[in-house]
């Protein structure tokens, strides 16, 4: 598939969104809770498998926290967006068999110091700063305490503050809040993206299962032989549930459990802290940029955006990052905040001038949305056992998957994608054995 292929195929995943294109079954095998990448995962498993899946999501939409929309013609991801870890990332696999669009993202990125490049000693400054920070951390997580991942940071120089507040935006939180035995799992080397957008994509993917939306899980019902699965749209029986709902939505009882999770799930469930990384999504014709999808880090102000994605797919769209705790001041304020704040750092940077062709489109928030309440999962300082704790089926009956079960690639799509396709397995295996049995 080339690029304006995959381009055109952004209408269509769009419209998948919308209608499911596959009956769902009223009395399936199993009960897929969630049409992300962990439930769209776990839905193909199983039924590439013979095992008869209806797969509830609350939204009118698939695809989760993986979305692509069309700004001024171009399809643009306003939810996970990297293809992390090629070596090890599932959808990265998938992709090449299909042939699909991939292209490997660039190593070297743009360094702007005072709105002029950066020197290449400048650069090189703040590439020792990195490499420091990732000895130090990796080192560190060797030790059988755990600590927070900031402790170990070493000194640094003027690069240190810049190199923290990055780490804290990739991880979704400050890193004095961040588990330092957890952090170093994560592998971001191979980075990799898509033309046409990660999140049409993953809507691709779901062509032909069994999908009913609008419908929101209210409780699963695991009293009796088999699970009993109640949502808005009506009730299901099933012999298992696979539940991909996010941690920050189970941690508000948005799903109850009838009997109640054992003790040691439910600490598990309310371990996880609520990851942010969002968005402001900018057109910048005449950006100082140059370069398809390269990341820049803009130093020597008041204000050092942790962030910034440029000329996304070699257009004149770039992504202004959010950490927590600068999203946070904005959840009490007007919609278009965020908006002039990537105008006012920008400009302090490059000059009112440079910004007089620059709008922002369009500001994420995960944080807020109903269905996510977070970008992703995060494990606090001395609970990173708590991903695995969640692998472990409750009574044979019910699985949890998502990306806040996956060591190796959390936070990620291609992370959900492999705790789904885990969790179906195993199911598949529990099925197998009670057909054997009988």
């Amino acid at each position: 598939m080339n690029e304006r292929a995959a381009k055109r195929e952004v209408e269509s995943s769009v419209s998948l969104e919308i209608t499911s294109s596959a009956s769902p079954a009223a009395n399936p095998d199993v009960v897929v809770v969630g049409a992300g990448s962990a439930g769209i995962a776990a839905a193909r498993r199983l039924l590439a498998s013979g095992v008869t899946v209806t797969v509830l999501e609350a939204r009118d939409r698939i695809g989760g926290r993986t979305l692509t929309r069309p700004f001024k013609g171009h399809p643009v991801d306003l939810g996970a967006h990297w293809l992390h870890a090629g070596p090890i990332n599932p959808l990265v696999r998938l992709g090449f068999a299909r042939r699909e669009p991939l292209r490997r993202a660039p190593v070297d990125g743009h360094v702007f110091v005072r709105g002029r490049p950066g020197s290449r000693a400048e650069s090189a400054a703040l590439d020792r700063a990195f490499a420091m920070a990732d000895r130090a951390m990796t080192q560190g997580a060797k030790a059988r305490e755990d600590q927070p991942a900031s402790r170990v940071l070493p000194p640094m120089g003027p690069q240190g503050r810049r190199v923290a507040a990055i780490h804290g935006l990739v991880s979704g939180r400050p890193l004095d809040e961040v588990s330092l035995h957890d952090f170093p799992s994560m592998e971001y080397a191979d980075n990799l993206f898509i033309a046409g957008g990660l999140g049409a994509y993953v809507a691709r993917l779901a062509r032909g299962l069994p999908i009913r939306l609008g419908a929101a899980v209210h409780s699963v019902d695991w009293s009796r032989q088999g699970v009993k699965v109640e949502s808005s749209a009506g009730t299901l029986h099933a012999k298992a549930v696979i539940v991909t709902t996010p941690m920050a939505v189970l941690q508000q009882d948005a799903v109850r459990f009838a009997p109640a999770l054992p003790k040691a799930v439910e600490q598990a469930i309310h371990g996880f802290t609520q990851g942010v990384y969002e968005h402001v999504l900018l057109h910048w014709p005449d950006s100082p940029f140059r370069g398809a999808d390269r990341l820049a880090s803009l130093t020597g102000t008041h204000r050092e955006p942790p962030g910034l994605l440029t000329c996304i797919d070699n257009t004149p769209f770039h992504f202004f990052e959010l950490d927590q705790p600068a999203a946070a001041r904005f959840d009490r304020r007007d919609a278009h905040a965020p908006y002039r704040y990537a105008r006012e750092v920008l400009a302090e940077h490059f000059g009112h001038r440079a910004i007089r062709n620059l709008t922002a489109l369009h500001s994420t928030a995960w944080r807020n949305d109903p269905w996510s309440r977070a970008s992703w999962a995060v494990v606090p300082p001395g609970l990173y056992a708590i991903r695995d704790r969640l692998k472990a089926p409750v009574g044979e009956r019910i699985w949890f998957a998502g990306e806040a079960l996956s060591r190796a690639q959390w936070g990620t799509a291609g992370g959900a994608w492999e705790e789904g396709e885990r969790a179906a397995g195993e199911v598949v295996a529990g099925l197998t054995g009670l057909r054997s049995a009988g």
